[in-house]
């Protein structure tokens, strides 16, 4: 059963005639996948690509080497060309990338430390994004990161 979040969000989504896509690094597809679990899923879910690594952000979605290389594999610079590459890759009306880090072994610094987490979308174009510092597990990241991306876009889509 998907996030109640994730039901309301995939439902407004529905009444607007609005499709989804997402590439996802930190989350591994979970939220792409949360969203296949709400009755509005065939509606509104175009797909998603998983891109854990970094390598794949360049060769798949295409993100520029040099701003991974200045900016790290987790940080919204990347986050927000990624977003931009995958409205090329899956046409859609929102699309939504993440990257992050929900356990040690990234990019962690004093000032991103493990738990930082970075989404961004496009919706019908418009750029909207968080950087966020949850706190506990990789698993309790992800779900606090699932929600907040749920909330951002239904602040955004009742605009």
């Amino acid at each position: 059963m998907a996030e109640n979040k994730i039901t309301q969000c995939a439902s407004l989504m529905a009444a607007k005639h609005l499709t989804i896509a997402f590439a996802e690094s930190a989350t591994a597809g979970w939220l792409c996948s949360e969203f296949a679990l709400t009755p509005h899923s065939g509606a509104v879910l175009k797909g998603g690509i998983t891109c854990y690594d970094a390598s794949l952000k360049v060769d798949l979605l295409k993100v520029p080497q040099h701003l991974i290389d200045t900016y790290t594999p987790e940080s919204m610079e990347v986050t927000r060309e990624m977003a931009y590459c995958l409205a090329r890759l899956i046409p859609s009306d929102i699309q939504v990338t993440v990257t992050g880090l929900t356990s040690p072994g990234g990019s962690e610094t004093p000032e991103k430390p493990v738990g930082t987490m970075f989404v961004f979308a496009l919706i019908n174009g418009q750029p909207a994004s968080f950087r966020e510092v949850f706190k506990g597990s990789c698993e309790e990241v992800i779900h606090q990161t699932v929600a907040a991306t749920a909330e951002l876009l239904i602040n955004e889509l009742q605009k």
